[in-house]
């Protein structure tokens, strides 16, 4: 028996996410007003396999937006459920905890530079807001969910509100991965500092 063709949904499923690869890659680096449609599909697409995908590069872009908050919202949440009470029996087990969280939601320089370019569309653009506050909306419930349960598995309570916890250990995490990439270095061997820094918090505003 010969191997079958895949289906034609398949077909548009994978040409849909090379489309998206290559866009990530010149959003990122270029920006989205400096990208032209014809940049996308010059990266081995033809016109035709775009718009029969997308109906604008700010459609691709949103969907770009969408995929890396839910890869991102995937990880947190698998972490979510594996949680256990005995991971947290002490400052070093919750440092480690951090550090898996981390390398779960681990940031390379196309993922930091395509968050700050979906940031900067976002104070520009009110279409662009809308959709990145969504999107934010469920990445900062996901890690008050994470933070409210290394709350409870240690018995604890936090000494700031957890939705104030979240900006905070959200802040510092944008903050770390982008000045790592400015100062020339991979985001990703930020880790163990970022590690450090977020488990200090947490110390601080867990009693």
């Amino acid at each position: 028996m010969t191997d079958t063709a895949p289906a034609p949904s398949r077909r548009r499923e994978n040409t849909r996410t090379r489309l998206m690869d290559a866009a990530a890659q010149l959003f990122a680096e270029e920006g989205i007003d400096a990208t032209s449609v014809e940049a996308v599909w010059r990266a081995g697409f033809t016109r035709g396999a775009f718009y029969s995908n997308f109906a604008s590069k700010e459609e691709l872009f949103l969907a770009l937006c969408e995929r890396s908050a839910n890869t991102t919202l995937a990880a947190l949440r698998e972490r979510i459920a594996s949680l256990e009470a005995h991971d947290l029996d002490a400052h070093t087990e919750l440092h480690n905890l951090v550090q898996q969280v981390l390398e779960i939601a681990a940031q390379d320089r196309l993922d930091v530079l395509l968050n700050a370019e979906i940031r900067t569309q976002a104070l520009r653009n009110a279409d662009f807001a809308v959709a990145y506050r969504a999107l934010d909306r469920g990445l900062s419930e996901s890690v008050t969910h994470l933070v409210s349960d290394i709350a409870a598995a240690r018995g604890l309570r936090l000494r700031i509100p957890p939705e104030a916890a979240t900006e905070l250990l959200l802040s510092m995490w944008v903050s770390a991965t982008e000045h790592a990439l400015i100062a020339g270095r991979d985001p990703r061997a930020a880790q163990p500092e970022l590690a450090a820094r977020l488990s200090h918090i947490l110390t601080l505003i867990l009693e």
